[in-house]
């Protein structure tokens, strides 16, 4: 004869895993022997629809979270090759200024020292650190002042007057 032949619930084995629904059932047991299993039917039954809304809120704020996480981790790749391409493009610009300035001052060496000094000193290298690695320091500056400050006293105090114009 089994409980089902009998018309008696079978014991009651609680979870030992889950401490929420060992509570639920012993709650649940209780109830059952204070109000007997017709009274326990009917409140249950009441209480399903609150039960399902409650259920289907929960579900919809888990849904809401994980959206909210797929969002916030695309944004976070998104910004991420923003800043990539950003950094790439600097380099690339800081390379061309980099050739240009550098061929700029082969160009003139011959005829300008001084402006090849200008072009292929500190300017070089504060404008490079500017461009590549998004940096600049004061000292940068007061380097590429200095240099062009002693460059263009340089050239000065070495040209000579103009020869007179032959006729």
């Amino acid at each position: 004869m089994t409980s089902e032949d009998s018309g008696t619930l079978p014991a009651a084995q609680i979870p030992e895993g889950d401490p929420v629904v060992s509570a639920g059932l012993e709650i649940a047991m209780k109830w059952g022997v204070a109000l007997g299993a017709d009274k326990l039917d009917v409140a249950l039954k009441a209480l399903e629809p609150q039960l399902r809304r409650d259920h289907k809120e929960r579900m919809t704020r888990l849904d809401m979270q994980r959206q909210s996480h797929v969002d916030e981790r695309e944004f976070l790749e998104r910004r991420e090759q923003r800043a990539h391409r950003r950094h790439l493009a600097g380099m690339i610009v800081g390379a061309v200024i980099a050739v240009a300035m550098l061929g700029a001052g082969v160009y003139v060496a011959a005829d300008a020292w001084w402006l090849a000094i200008l072009l292929c000193g500190p300017s070089l290298l504060a404008l490079a650190k500017v461009f590549v690695l998004n940096r600049s320091d004061p000292d940068d500056m007061k380097a590429v002042s200095a240099a062009g400050r002693t460059a263009t006293n340089a050239a000065s105090q070495s040209q000579s007057p103009a020869p007179p114009p032959v006729v």
